[in-house]
């Protein structure tokens, strides 16, 4: 590890400084009984200083700064719901010959919030061709500048599963915008897309549930708006009914 000059000139100089004191203080009494006893309890006292410091206080601020991050961060995600995520959600449902599953308005999901774990088992059945492929090429076009923003912020890179998220929906973009002619594709290039979609989907729909318990727990309004539009309901409505 590379020490910086100032910093090896101010441990000198305080060790100097610190030195020059003790030597003052024994010329100045001629005890050095006494100063041996307060040498002891000012070096015993920096085991505690070190705990208070580095173990507590240190730790209070650094749990401080990732609760910050995490609100961040929470704030960006909510940001790519409601501008590409929950509609990408809707569009590849309709790819999902499962997606009856969860398929049963505003309330259907719930068992997905309550049971841990319950949508990382989820296993879609994409097929290209019981949807608007085009459709989803042109969304991708739309929403390509967007994309681009999100994958250049800084708080998403430190979040490593969301940042996988972003590739694959990225990935899959990239995959239609190059083809001139999604409508007509060999067998091989579709299940090649097939794949490319189902795991962009799959990481979708866990961070989707994620969100949503999130927002359940921290912001019953917002929650309250994402249920009703609840993507993979296709009668959802904003519409507040008894």
């Amino acid at each position: 590890m590379k020490l910086d000059r100032w910093k090896i000139f101010w441990g000198a100089a305080l060790l100097l400084l610190s030195t020059g004191f003790y030597v003052f203080h024994y010329l100045t009494f001629r005890d050095p009984h006494h100063l041996f006893i307060f040498l002891v309890g000012d070096i015993a006292f920096v085991f505690i200083e070190v705990l208070i410091v580095t173990m507590i206080i240190h730790e209070l601020l650094d749990y401080r700064d990732r609760k910050a991050k995490l609100h961040r961060l929470n704030m960006v995600i909510g940001a790519f719901f409601s501008e590409i995520g929950t509609e990408l959600l809707r569009r590849f449902s309709r790819f999902d010959k499962n997606s009856g599953q969860i398929r049963s308005g505003p309330d259907g999901f719930k068992d997905w919030l309550n049971a841990k774990g319950r949508c990382e088992t989820y296993q879609p059945a994409v097929n290209l061709r019981q949807g608007d492929l085009k459709a989803l090429q042109d969304f991708f076009l739309e929403k390509r500048a967007f994309m681009l923003v999100l994958i250049q912020n800084s708080n998403l890179l430190e979040h490593d599963n969301f940042s996988d998220l972003l590739w694959a929906i990225f990935h899959l973009g990239e995959e239609l915008l190059y083809r001139e002619d999604v409508e007509h594709m060999t067998d091989t290039d579709r299940r090649h897309l097939e794949v490319d979609m189902q795991r962009a989907y799959t990481a979708l729909i866990v961070h989707w549930v994620n969100h949503m318990r999130h927002l359940k727990g921290a912001y019953p309004h917002l929650f309250s708006l994402a249920a009703r539009m609840n993507p993979f309901d296709p009668n959802a409505s904003p519409v507040v009914k008894e």
